[in-house]
């Protein structure tokens, strides 16, 4: 469905994407992710043709996004990070215009219209002006928007900004059942929504694809070893020292409290330490009150590959995602 090679724009000598390549097969749910400035919008905006890019190629549907753009964009929905609406009209008559925009049939129309307001649960405010609704309402529009012409392929840049909880599971669960039906490209900084959602992740860093795969594989292939967390009562600096002796023990740390001490646990992948640690604690005569793994997860992640450029090869793009080294702009716009 998108296929995106050697991909650069620059701004005034910044720049901002830099030769990237990446492909999203039809019917995925791809997670776009990166610090802002990273390039995540301007490469949606170059894969909707809102901009050309400075070289490179992308394609949609097999359509050069450049020279083919009027065909990219009747086959993919764009919603932004903020959605233009237009605040004097209805949200009906508002998504009627847009279905007339985007080359609906007459006939047709008014189904699309009712379709859509269902889909994304709009019928309450169907009537009332857009400058009236809610900061939730008027994402939901801007939603069924991208959505009214049922496109093949759904471009969606921070879709749940600036809304409650309760408005982000309601949009997540029109986002999760739009993608039964078409492939998706969602761009946003809710981590957690992504590892619900998404089958596969990209993220993007100074302008460069720096991880490129499932989520449960990133993480899994970037932890290298298996921590564990312990609250014990008892000498810390014995129990730390005796703690360390334990087969497949590779390192353990420990901050010491009044009473109870909190102790990190490493071991390599291989070994789960609770059930030897459990037993040692207790045998030694000191008091466990808890013991848990701790699971690394996507936000854990995204921080250590963007926060220090030396922890971005920790988890390696595919082939095709991994352009020779070349140093983009730290100020790069997204």
């Amino acid at each position: 469905m998108i296929e995106v090679t050697d991909l650069v724009k620059r701004y005034a000598g910044i720049t901002a994407v830099d030769r990237i390549s990446f492909k999203v097969e039809p019917g995925e749910i791809v997670g776009f992710l990166g610090k802002n400035g990273a390039g995540k919008s301007t490469t949606m905006k170059m894969l909707s043709c809102f901009f050309p890019p400075t070289s490179g190629s992308a394609r949609v549907a097999g359509f050069d996004c450049v020279t083919d753009s009027m065909e990219v964009r009747r086959r993919i929905g764009y919603m932004p990070e903020r959605v233009p609406i237009y605040d004097d009209m209805r949200v009906e008559e508002y998504l009627n215009y847009r279905a007339q925009l985007r080359g609906v049939p007459r006939r047709e129309r008014s189904h699309a219209v009712n379709e859509v307001i269902s889909t994304i649960a709009l019928k309450d405010v169907r009537r009332k002006l857009i400058g009236s609704l809610s900061k939730g309402y008027r994402q939901r529009t801007g939603l069924a928007e991208a959505i009214i012409h049922k496109p093949g392929l759904l471009i969606l840049d921070e879709p749940t900004a600036g809304l409650d909880p309760g408005q982000i599971r309601q949009v997540r669960d029109v986002i999760k059942d739009l993608g039964k039906r078409t492939t998706l490209l969602l761009s946003t900084h809710i981590l957690s929504e992504v590892e619900l959602t998404a089958t596969r992740i990209l993220l993007i860093h100074r302008g460069r694809i720096v991880a490129n795969g499932s989520p449960g594989s990133l993480v899994g292939g970037a932890q290298k070893t298996r921590r564990f967390h312990a609250e014990i009562r008892g000498p810390a600096p014995m129990v730390a020292a005796m703690l360390k002796g334990l087969p497949g023990v590779v390192d353990i740390s420990f901050e010491a409290g009044e009473e109870w001490h909190a102790f990190t646990l490493e071991s390599d992948p291989a070994t789960d330490l609770r059930a030897d640690a459990a037993k040692f604690i207790v045998d030694n005569g000191w008091d466990l009150r808890e013991l848990r793994e701790e699971k690394m997860t996507l936000e854990d992640l995204f921080v250590r590959i963007t926060t220090t450029d030396e922890a971005a090869p920790m988890v390696k793009p595919s082939a095709a995602a991994a352009p020779p080294e070349s140093p983009a702009a730290e100020g790069a716009t997204s």
